[in-house]
């Protein structure tokens, strides 16, 4: 089989046939929506033991077939060019194994894995099996994401010296399940799941991380996982990132502070795809989507606070998460690209494990192989 080559369908041109693994909230608000919304991909199969989530599917999806257990996929392997897992995090690199096993192309919830070494091994399957493996960061076609990389690509900032970048929620009560799970093997908290975010972004923006620093907190009566996080990055190109993630936030931070040496970028608010899309909102081929209202754009200047009306405003160019699956079906016909590959998923992984060992040791962590050339020249 030749790299990213369909199991079935897509030699034909006929649509590249998708099976589902998890109807919660990723399976149900991202990923059959934006699946179905993609020319060239129809959602096949979902696979929930679940009756409920089973209606749930099939009033969205009326045309959807279900299997019981993953294991149903892999003996029907040859009816299907693309398993997309999104399933609990610590499913993730057992059943992405078993897809690529049987043959499969397989797209995989961030995060991918617990470590880089486990994500790194499954780039190795892939790579030897000649399959797709690909990681689904949507916040690289958020709106705000979209427009800070357009301004820094056009110069608008100078030279970027800090990025500060806040995913920062009022949860002051928990809610329950395995994210908020206390145990390792659940791989929950929010360092490995809006940390995965804003990590991949800060490496996509500026480059390998050398250094990190991290502060993590329980705050929530009853927690066992972290909920207040905050990561700093030294990157290779100079630039220094400031990330925080929290769900104990009483006052919202503006999504991201951008200081140049030219100018700084400040915008408020997060992108509106997922508020759409939990509201029953889908994406439909030549209408507006991921738009936001011009009150909601940020702005750029130097020398005084955006909230005192300090800069220009910026129009936010719309987000674009329909892109990400429509990467992913052009790589699996061989005409584009992989968008997120598990070894830049596995970068990012690198970062969380050295913030956690930072945060419980209390000490700033030196990335193995990410050392400015000069020191190591010197060592």
């Amino acid at each position: 089989m030749t790299p990213n080559a369909p199991a079935a369908s897509g030699a034909t041109g006929a649509p590249l046939r998708v099976a589902l693994v998890g109807y919660g909230l990723a399976g149900s608000v991202f990923h059959a929506p934006l699946v179905s919304a993609t020319d060239g991909l129809v959602l096949d199969t979902v696979v929930t033991s679940n009756e409920e989530r089973r209606a749930e599917a099939r009033a969205a999806h009326p045309q959807v077939r279900f299997a019981a257990s993953p294991d149903e996929l892999w003996e029907r392997a040859d009816e299907l060019d693309l398993v997309v897992i999104a399933s609990p995090n610590k499913t993730h690199v057992p059943l992405a194994t078993a897809a690529l096993k049987a043959g499969l192309p397989v797209v995989v919830d961030k995060p991918i894995a617990g470590t880089a070494a486990e994500a790194r091994e499954l780039a190795a399957l892939a790579e030897e099996r000649g399959l797709l493996l690909s990681v689904f960061q949507n916040r690289r076609w958020d709106n705000d994401f979209r427009t800070l990389a357009a301004l820094i690509a056009d110069g608008e900032l100078g030279e970027v010296q800090r990025f500060e970048s806040r995913f920062e929620r009022w949860r002051p009560q928990l809610k329950g399940g395995w994210r908020e799970s206390g145990d390792p093997d659940e791989i929950g908290g929010l360092l490995y799941d809006l940390g995965s975010h804003v990590v991949d972004q800060a490496l996509v923006l500026f480059g390998p991380a050398v250094q990190v620093y991290a502060e993590s907190d329980v705050r929530r009566p009853g927690a066992a996982a972290d909920d207040d996080t905050f990561i700093a990055i030294t990157h290779e190109s100079g630039v220094r990132s400031h990330l925080y993630v929290s769900a104990t936030t009483a006052q919202l931070g503006p999504r991201f502070r951008v200081l140049g040496s030219a100018a700084g970028y400040v915008k408020y608010g997060l992108d509106p795809q997922e508020a759409a899309l939990r509201e029953g909102l889908r994406p439909v081929a030549g209408e507006p989507w991921g738009d936001e209202v011009e009150q909601m754009w940020g702005r750029i200047g130097s020398g005084e606070s955006p909230l005192t009306g300090g800069g220009a405003p910026v129009r936010t160019l719309p987000g674009d998460y329909p892109a990400y699956y429509a990467a992913v079906a052009a790589a699996i016909r061989g005409t584009g690209d992989n968008p997120v590959t598990a070894l830049q998923a596995a970068a990012a992984l690198d970062v969380l494990e050295a913030a956690r060992r930072s945060a419980r040791e209390g000490v700033t962590v030196t990335l193995p192989g990410n050392l400015p050339h000069e020191e190591q020249s010197a060592s």
